[in-house]
């Protein structure tokens, strides 16, 4: 998931319910343009969006804004803040008219009632990858819709692995034996990021899920043998122990340096990595078996609809939401920002056209929501697992007590 919306946070059960009573009675409008009742003529907008991700949402929204008749007045909230900014608004009823939410906080909102369902307003996820439309429900209703979408997969240096006679690893093996003959000098054979924070969790679902592992329940020999994985390629040298501090931007930047052959990363990476002119492949994640499938996690913001109480409000700003998710701007916007369309027919338009995307449009398309399973109660989740990574990588446990500790303390 893009590095922006992998934010640590922390949202209590005291808060969500204090806000619930509050939405579900009604809430006075978005804070702009007509009052109930009257013409519509400008929307309030609030998402987290920054640097390059500024202009082209900007660019898309007012497009949107000028289609429907409407003038969009943008607010941008640092990512961290943003669920709390959502909570208040909820309290003092100052919803915005589209909310942008992190595709795992769309439950935690949701529960609280501070969402309409977008079938109230005719729009559905007809087309849709399966993750994407897991990632905007909860429920059983439909709450948000994705008009691009990430994940992450595998990059290897095509120069130094060839050099190696070394061909992109498929399989656990092959990854750890690739990882240690490429291991040279000041240079590791392969990076992630292992770090306290969401993003570690992010990076080692795919290892834990495509070998049948489950986060309901991290305790599990499955997900001892992932994390076995990631703490023999340290304890070997063939990862560098900074890893525990790493972000994804590290990472990459690690591999722009020559300091590592492969990584794990995301297709936001490929603007830095083309301007540095590196040599790279992008392949799918190793899996423990041949017969194994990739299982990754679907990164991505879901556009939503608040319950402001203004019914011409919520009509106008779905067709705004609608607008975003139209064909022609999922692929526009997925060229502009480096990540996948939603819809499949699109994606594989995209992949035509972006040969370098084809494996994240493959993952894609059976990527998994991290919200699936545990809806609200993902968080806990996430935080249970890289604490788990913390404690195996830096050696005070082994990876099954690693996780046993971390699945009781959940």
């Amino acid at each position: 998931m893009k590095p922006a919306s992998i934010r640590r946070r922390s949202l209590t059960a005291t808060a969500l319910v204090a806000v619930v009573p509050l939405v579900l009675a009604g809430c006075t409008g978005g804070g702009g343009g007509a009052s109930t009742g009257g013409e519509v003529t400008k929307l309030t907008v609030v998402d987290y969006y920054g640097e390059n991700d500024e202009k082209v949402i900007t660019s898309f929204l007012d497009t949107c804004g000028t289609e429907n008749g409407v003038e969009i007045e943008r607010t941008m909230v640092p990512g961290g803040s943003l669920i709390q900014r959502v909570l208040q608004q909820a309290s003092s009823r100052t919803l915005p008219d589209v909310l942008m939410l992190d595709n795992p906080d769309l439950a935690q909102i949701a529960e609280t009632g501070a969402l309409a369902p977008l079938s109230d307003f005719g729009l559905d996820a007809d087309g849709y990858a399966e993750g994407v439309v897991q990632s905007g429900t909860y429920d059983g209703k439909l709450y948000g819709l994705a008009p691009t979408v990430n994940t992450i997969a595998l990059f290897y240096d095509k120069s130094v692995l060839a050099d190696a006679g070394i061909e992109p690893p498929a399989t656990w093996d092959e990854l750890e034996s690739a990882a240690k003959a490429l291991t040279s000098g000041d240079r590791y054979g392969m990076a992630v990021d292992a770090n306290a924070t969401y993003e570690a969790s992010w990076q080692f679902l795919p290892f834990m899920w495509s070998n049948g592992a489950d986060e309901k329940d991290i305790a599990t020999p499955e997900s001892a043998e992932a994390l076995q994985l990631w703490t023999d390629l340290v304890a070997d040298g063939s990862m560098s122990k900074s890893v525990l501090n790493w972000t994804q931007a590290d990472v990459n930047d690690q591999f722009i340096a020559g300091k590592t052959a492969m990584m794990v990363n995301g297709p936001w990476q490929l603007p830095a990595l083309d301007a540095a002119g590196a040599d790279y492949g992008v392949v799918t994640i190793p899996v423990k078996d041949a017969s194994d499938t990739a299982v990754t996690p679907l990164g991505g913001e879901v556009w939503t609809v608040p319950q402001t109480g203004d019914a011409a409000r919520q009509a106008v700003a779905a067709k705004v939401v609608a607008c975003m998710n139209s064909d022609e701007n999922q692929l526009a916007m997925a060229e502009q920002r480096n990540t996948i369309p939603s819809k499949t027919s699109v994606a594989d338009t995209y992949a035509e056209q972006q040969p370098d995307q084809q494996a994240f449009v493959t993952l894609v398309a059976s990527a998994r929501s991290r919200t699936a399973e545990l809806g609200a109660e993902w968080p806990t989740a996430a935080t249970a697992i890289y604490t788990a990574i913390q404690a195996a990588l830096t050696g005070q446990a082994s990876p099954e007590k690693a996780l046993d500790d971390a699945q009781a303390s959940n």
